[in-house]
């Protein structure tokens, strides 16, 4: 496929039976890699699962994003508290949030001239990243250094 930049992409999604640290890890290095292509990300701070501890930190800051929008007036009053956060990947203090809560949320997404490069949701079972193969090779070196076969992402047939 041909991105509207004119660059060759193609879809890779998580592999079933990817065990559950392997696919906090997975997201993690996608979005490590992505981010400097993502100019736009949201996410959903609900989970289908309890909030591991180690990133109630992110969910609290997420909470604390969507009162500072409601309070500059970008968010309404009216809106779910923790539905479709904007998060600005750019800051450290935020891209934290979105690699901390994605392998766990019902829904987070990241943007490149509006057209989507990333979605993962379902409390971690779903993941669906569009990327160059540059991005996907330096996706699969960052996996294999941790240890993480490359067969946890597989290629999206088209069509599908």
């Amino acid at each position: 496929m041909i991105s509207q930049d004119g660059v060759r992409v193609h879809e890779l999604v998580l592999a079933d039976g990817v065990r559950p640290a392997d696919v906090v890890r997975v997201h993690r290095e996608v979005l490590h890699v992505l981010r400097s292509s993502i100019d736009a990300a949201h996410i959903d701070a609900y989970s289908g699962d309890a909030w591991p501890a180690e990133v109630l930190h992110a969910y609290e800051h997420a909470l604390s994003l969507a009162r500072q929008e409601v309070a500059s007036g970008t968010r309404s009053r009216r809106s779910d508290p923790g539905m479709g956060i904007d998060l600005d990947v750019r800051d450290d203090g935020q891209f934290k949030v979105l690699s901390d809560l994605a392998p766990y949320t019902i829904h987070a997404e990241g943007r490149r001239d509006g057209r989507l490069v990333f979605s993962a949701s379902d409390s971690g079972t779903a993941l669906w990243v569009e990327v160059t193969q540059e991005q996907e090779a330096a996706i699969l070196s960052r996996l294999g250094q941790l240890g993480i076969p490359p067969g946890v992402l597989t290629v999206l047939s088209p069509g599908r």
